[in-house]
């Protein structure tokens, strides 16, 4: 989105989270252009912001990157590292996700790591030992307490391919017990929308979701929000 039509999904989007219940946070990641204009927007709202990526350093010759100490300018709270995209058009390394995780937390910025497999991997029946490799190197070093893990598969991103609420909520479980922390975040990402979105949260291992393209329309957005518990 651009800076005004940011502004705009704010205008709309913010009444329609009001009376979400106070446990869950929401939070949005424009991409680094609109970061300072919905900033001003969110200001004093429960609509907290995160960035789509972080640098491991504060400053240097790093151009198009940005670093911890920018967002924080711009009350950004969260970040994403190692998403799909960035994976698979930019050859991210998972040692180059790790720095990012750990630059980010030593900022206090919450990092969201995403791990996930292709269509290929889970074919020869790798996704597994890909997933657990992203895990034990992205998070090399860093303290489950304060930060995020989003499991995306790569194959039901933006395919029309959907991943059952069943195999998604196993393979978070096995996140969870690969770190050995309880408490851990974890959420699922991989064409959520309002249609799943009351099953993928009724799962036991499942505690929130990263939406991507249900995310641009508010009323949409909004409905995975206020997911519903029976």
């Amino acid at each position: 989105m651009t800076c005004a039509q940011a502004r705009e999904y704010t205008a709309m989007f913010l009444p329609l989270i009001e009376a979400t219940p106070n446990d869950r946070h929401v939070v949005i990641a424009p991409p680094f252009t609109a970061i300072s204009s919905m900033a001003e927007s969110v200001g004093g709202t429960r609509l907290e912001l995160s960035s789509q990526n972080v640098h491991w350093e504060d400053d240097g010759a790093y151009t198009a990157e940005v670093s911890p100490t920018m967002l924080l300018e711009h009350q950004v709270r969260y970040a994403i590292v190692g998403h799909s995209e960035p994976r698979k058009y930019f050859s991210e390394s998972d040692e180059q996700i790790n720095r990012r995780a750990r630059s980010a937390q030593a900022h206090g910025l919450i990092p969201i790591v995403c791990v996930g497999e292709s269509d290929e991997q889970r074919e020869r029946g790798e996704a597994e030992r890909v997933i657990r490799r992203q895990v034990e190197q992205g998070l090399e070093d860093t303290d489950p307490d304060k930060l995020v893990v989003a499991y995306e598969p790569i194959w039901a991103i933006g395919t029309g391919k959907t991943c059952a609420a069943s195999e998604a909520n196993r393979i978070c479980g096995l996140i969870r017990g690969w770190v050995g922390a309880s408490e851990l975040i974890i959420q699922y990402g991989g064409s959520v929308k309002p249609g799943n979105i009351d099953e993928l949260m009724a799962m036991s291992d499942i505690d929130g979701v990263l939406v991507g393209g249900a995310s641009l329309d508010p009323e949409s957005f909004a409905r995975i929000a206020n997911y519903q518990t029976s």
